[in-house]
């Protein structure tokens, strides 16, 4: 990462910390009612994990649902302009998406992202990919929806890594369900992986890729 894309994830982590502060002293009605204005990501750790498995896999073809304030995508560009690759992002709120795209040009990354305002479902379907990785980070229970849109497209060896899949607990049940139905899926090889919030790493068919041993055998 180089001093620019470190400048503006050090402005992310003092908006969390703030953020995290206050989340402290809000009901849970409170905060469901303001999770719109707050800074929800996958965190650090998972991030550069999502980083590092881009290059690993070398995907130029990157696909992001859930934009939201445009932290993952930062990492998720990086990785992209070192592969030769681009991002396609969703989200449905203009005003995150001009925070994220301020934020890329802040860290010289904007040229390797493509916005797309809008609901998922309809971007996906008008995507032609194929996808050599995608990010699954938004509403819950869209995860199977779009997973059903997006696993046509995808390229042989793709991975897909959803998010929150352990916490947090309210969204468990839905976690739960993406799972069994990623396993049920024909071609499918699928593992979760306890980082960050809990993440499902999972990897199409054909592509015989598994740098750090994460599938079974």
């Amino acid at each position: 990462m180089d001093e620019r894309i470190m400048a503006v994830l050090a402005e992310y982590a003092e908006r969390a910390a703030r953020e995290q502060v206050l989340m402290q002293t809000l009901s849970f009605e409170e905060l469901s009612g303001r999770v719109d204005e707050l800074l929800i990501h996958v965190g650090e750790v998972v991030a550069h994990f999502l980083n590092a498995l881009i290059k690993a896999r070398q995907a130029t073809r990157i696909l992001e649902l859930g934009t939201s304030y445009g932290f993952s995508s930062l990492f998720l560009a990086e990785a992209a302009r070192e592969t030769g690759g681009r991002v396609v992002t969703t989200e449905l709120s203009a005003k995150k998406i001009a925070h994220a795209r301020a934020m890329a040009e802040k860290a010289g990354l904007a040229e390797y992202i493509d916005y797309r305002e809008g609901d998922a479902r309809a971007t996906i379907a008008a995507l032609p990919g194929p996808f050599d990785f995608v990010l699954v980070d938004l509403w819950k229970d869209l995860y199977i929806p779009c997973f059903d849109l997006f696993h046509p497209k995808l390229a042989p060896g793709a991975i897909v890594v959803a998010d929150n899949m352990i916490e947090p607990e309210f969204s468990r049940d839905d976690g739960l369900a993406y799972r069994r139905h990623v396993h049920a899926t024909p071609g499918m090889e699928s593992v979760l992986l306890p980082l960050g919030q809990g993440i499902e790493v999972s990897r199409h068919a054909g592509g015989g890729l598994d740098a750090w041993g994460i599938f079974p055998t």
